[in-house]
């Protein structure tokens, strides 16, 4: 359910709150919260700023002049949530005496307060502040949510991990969301020429394919065309539950197929709450790794989102000596040690980092790295996210020795 739902706003203004207000509010008061500034101002400032692809106080515009922009968009932001609070307020029958006066029919005889029962300026200022502090909690706060349960056979269940381990979007759930993801599908098997999703329409839930291939079908110049085939692995649908927004074509299955079906709600509060938790994790770990304590909050939660977390186990060679390298590697938990031929080189525990070498000189691994503890618990980063998050460390990273 929509968390505008309900509230007294045009669609173009609900719309709005859901697809770029809320968004970017949860995001940076996630940020806020991490860091815990002492300026709250000057860094929601600067958070924007680098959102905007900008850093302060250069550019065209001169640090005052692009300070008095941010400070206006912050405020703008500041008064779209405080409508939206005084609204919920309203439809809670809780309006302050301004509201209830704004509202008053044309015929009532009472069309302003006495002075002697209006407050002082200064209480006035505060009272707005809270107001909007609390319906922000209430616009914002998560409801108590249980997922819906489809039962399956344990060779059904093998089956749709395994194809849940095929697409992006599922593959770095923890393992007891991916769990609650599991028994929440349900199988859909669909014949040739099958329509599952119509171009235009509203859309519930998403789709993952176990088997077979479907064609995605937009209108374009009056005519049907093939823009993309869907196969084994693929989600389709999504995007209607990531933005609230119509199908965006139409799919049909090219032959008999196998899909599993996920609906709106659980993707909402699984999957994408699932995102922003890991972001939080994976940004208080990064803080405590040495080569990234000069990288400031906003790059250190994109890399946070870049990271991919992979467990091995006792004895398991995450990298073997003289073999290619695709990969960066950080140790979350367990301890590791590096060999150079039968010698032991280097040892690897919490926060530490290994892999660099060979992704900065596009050499081969120059040592092996392998699991001391019971279990180790890794986060890895591509060599495309690599180059482009750590690029500027290049010099701190080219340090060492190994790997």
């Amino acid at each position: 359910m929509s968390v505008v739902e309900g509230l007294p706003f045009a669609d173009n203004k609900k719309k709005y709150i859901v697809e770029t207000l809320d968004p970017i509010l949860e995001e940076m008061v996630s940020d806020v919260l991490t860091d815990l500034p002492d300026d709250p101002n000057a860094f929601m400032i600067s958070w924007l700023c680098k959102r905007c692809g900008q850093t302060p106080g250069t550019g065209k515009q001169g640090l005052q002049e692009r300070n008095t922009a941010l400070k206006r968009e912050l405020n703008n932001l500041k008064e779209a949530v405080q409508e939206a609070g005084s609204a919920i307020k309203a439809s809670a029958g809780a309006a302050d005496a301004d509201a209830a006066s704004d509202e008053e029919d044309d015929d009532d005889e009472c069309d302003e307060i006495p002075e002697s029962m209006k407050k002082p300026d200064s209480q006035m200022t505060k009272a707005r502040a809270s107001v909007s502090a609390e319906a922000y909690g209430q616009w914002n706060q998560k409801k108590a949510f249980t997922p819906p349960v489809h039962p399956k056979s344990d060779e059904q269940k093998q089956r749709l991990m395994t194809t849940l381990n095929k697409s992006f979007m599922f593959a770095c759930l923890e393992s007891n969301d991916m769990t609650s993801i599991v028994l929440a599908m349900k199988e859909v098997p669909l014949a040739t020429g099958e329509k599952v999703i119509q171009e235009g329409d509203d859309g519930d839930f998403l789709f993952v394919i176990e088997k077979g291939e479907l064609d995605c079908v937009k209108k374009i110049d009056g005519a049907d065309k093939v823009v993309k085939t869907c196969s084994t692995g693929d989600v389709f649908g999504e995007l209607a539950l990531l933005y609230n927004c119509p199908r965006a074509a139409t799919v049909v299955a090219k032959e008999s197929c196998v899909c599993w079906q996920l609906d709106r709600e659980t993707f909402n509060h699984i999957v994408k709450d699932a995102a922003s938790k890991k972001r939080v994790r994976y940004e208080n770990f990064l803080k405590k790794v040495t080569i990234l304590a000069t990288i400031d909050a906003y790059d250190r939660s994109q890399i946070a989102d870049a990271l991919v977390p992979e467990v091995f186990k006792k004895g398991d060679i995450i990298v073997k000596q003289d073999e290619p390298g695709d990969k960066f590697y950080i140790v979350e938990e367990g301890a590791l040690y590096a060999t150079k031929g039968v010698d032991r080189v280097m040892d690897y525990g919490a926060g530490d980092y290994f892999g660099e070498l060979a992704l900065l000189r596009n050499q081969p691994r120059a040592a092996s790295v392998v699991v001391e503890s019971d279990e180790a618990k890794i986060l890895t980063m591509s060599r495309m996210s690599f180059s482009k998050m750590l690029g500027p460390l290049t010099n701190l990273l080219a340090g060492k020795q190994y790997n």
